[in-house]
């Protein structure tokens, strides 16, 4: 005889399933607010910046600072700071230096922006970070990977290293593929891998005698972590500058010559600047074929938080060195009578990423589009290069 309290089995079904959909619904609601809430939690405050009429300088609006995002770390550097503190900004383009320091806003980094043609550095914000020992390259080698590929004729014309299916270097460029450049790190070997950095400059100075710039490190031998294709696909075991990365896009930009990075900081400097080559690059041939990678990177990859009206060719990376957490970019534009090479990192927790370093780059870019910088004909003097105090600081 059933019990009294017994129910039939396809109800019993039915509750246990009734049960089960509402713990299941309690927790996915959970979770999409927790995940709004920490989206809304690390969103990086943007600072307001405040014009004086009749002087050079420019002040950012004093903000409360989150704490750093320490989440997956731990992280040494904060991800917010003010970027400015220290900078001298005498000799500067205060034009430029004014949207770099906006568009960086409060994020821990610097933006380094370069005259691709001469090798000038119109402004480096953030002077500490962007002369210090260097960080890891992260993605950011895989430009150098490339040209090197192209210029041993590793990959040929169609950009495939599969006979059967895989990505182009066009699309392994925009996608960032590591898998991609770590076989091509295997086909070149350590040896034309080492000899084509130091060509493009790593493992030395970018400047002419720039004060305080470290040579940042290429190493000597293939890393033990993962070897070459380590190196080739995030830049294991080397310290890249964003001088050094900036000497190399404007390599890119002007068709192959190697500038030696100046920056005047005086009237006399700027009034007596010649442009120092420091070698040619004989990769004029090779540069149509890597170019398409960079501008589709930013078209539809891995970069485009960058894109804008106007063409901009550019490669991110993204990765941790030292308990922090690197956004890295390198990017020219192409087209204009004043092209400009702008080169930015950040440092932090991880909102510090390349998407979001392609996303401060878009934004100099298109503040100085705004001000019609890159079509106009602008005479560059003592006069309006030359600060007299600190520029764009708080």
């Amino acid at each position: 005889m059933k019990s009294r309290s017994s129910l039939p089995r396809f109800l019993h079904f039915a509750i246990v399933f009734f049960l089960l959909s509402s713990v299941v619904f309690a927790a996915t609601s959970t979770h999409h607010r927790r995940h709004r809430t920490v989206r809304h939690t690390t969103s990086a405050p943007r600072a307001t910046a405040i014009h004086h009429a009749g002087t050079a300088l420019v002040h950012r609006a004093s903000y409360s600072a989150p704490a750093p995002v320490v989440r997956g770390g731990p992280w040494t550097e904060p991800t917010y700071a003010d970027s400015t503190v220290g900078d001298n900004a005498d000799g500067e383009d205060l034009e430029v230096r004014r949207s770099a320091v906006e568009a960086l806003g409060a994020y821990n980094g610097s933006v380094v922006v370069v005259e691709p043609n001469t090798g000038r550095i119109l402004t480096m914000v953030n002077q500490r970070l962007a002369l210090g020992g260097g960080f890891q390259p992260c993605s950011t080698i895989k430009v150098s990977v490339a040209l090197a590929a192209l210029s041993e004729k590793v990959v040929g014309g169609d950009g495939k290293l599969f006979r059967h299916g895989g990505y182009n270097l066009t699309q392994a460029l925009a996608h960032s593929n590591n898998f991609y450049f770590a076989t091509l790190g295997s086909k070149l070997g350590f040896d034309k891998v080492s000899y084509y950095a130091h060509l493009f400059g790593y493992g030395e100075t970018a400047g002419l005698n720039i004060p305080g710039e470290s040579p940042g490190h290429f190493p000597t031998e293939a890393p033990s972590n993962g070897g070459v294709g380590m190196l080739t696909s995030f830049g294991e075991e080397i310290s890249q500058t964003p001088l050094q990365l900036a000497a190399l896009m404007s390599a890119l930009a002007n068709g192959g010559t190697l500038y030696y990075l100046q920056y005047p900081r005086t009237p006399q400097e700027i009034s007596t600047f010649v442009p120092r080559v420091k070698r040619q690059l004989d990769i004029k041939n090779v540069i149509p074929e890597l170019k398409p990678g960079m501008l589709a990177a930013v078209e539809y990859g891995t970069a485009r938080r960058a894109q804008q009206d106007a063409p901009i060719a550019g490669k991110t990376g993204t990765c941790t060195d030292s308990h922090t957490h690197l956004g890295w970019f390198g990017s020219f534009n192409d087209v204009g009578k004043n092209k400009l090479v702008v080169v930015v990192l950040l440092t932090g927790g991880r909102p510090a990423i390349g998407p979001l370093a392609a996303g401060v780059a878009g934004e100099v870019y298109r503040s100085l589009s705004q001000k019609n910088y890159f079509a106009s004909d602008r005479p560059i003097t003592p006069a309006n290069l030359l600060a007299t105090e600190i520029c764009c600081a708080r």
